[in-house]
């Protein structure tokens, strides 16, 4: 922390109150509730963008983590199990069953 380097006290003291008065203002600040996207006439892709992160955000990392390299980065079954040193089938099981759950997640929000 800086403190008064023997200069003018007059312009050091009025800095401490400037930043204080900031800080006030800052802390003060009202956070408006975000619109719904309806309201803002958002497409329907929008919408159901939206609710596919908050379903892959709530899943385990691992399905979600899987569920990201095939269907967002388009890697092969082969691909993502030389990456994870797993065999080919037990990602495709892996895959199965975190699709079932994001479905599962995916159809309650809907």
């Amino acid at each position: 922390m800086l403190g008064w380097r023997g200069e003018s006290p007059a312009a050091w003291l009025l800095s401490i109150a400037r930043n204080v008065l900031i800080d006030h203002f800052r802390r003060r600040r009202a956070e408006l509730p975000l619109p719904n996207p309806e309201e803002l006439g958002a497409p329907e892709w929008a919408t159901d963008a939206i609710a596919v992160r908050d379903v892959l955000d709530r899943l385990p990392e691992q399905a979600r983590r899987l569920l990201v390299l095939v269907y967002f980065e388009g890697f092969s079954l082969a691909e993502v199990a030389a990456m994870t040193g797993r065999s080919t089938s037990s990602v495709k099981t892996a895959l199965w069953r975190a699709r079932a759950a994001f479905a599962e997640m995916y159809g309650a929000v809907r």
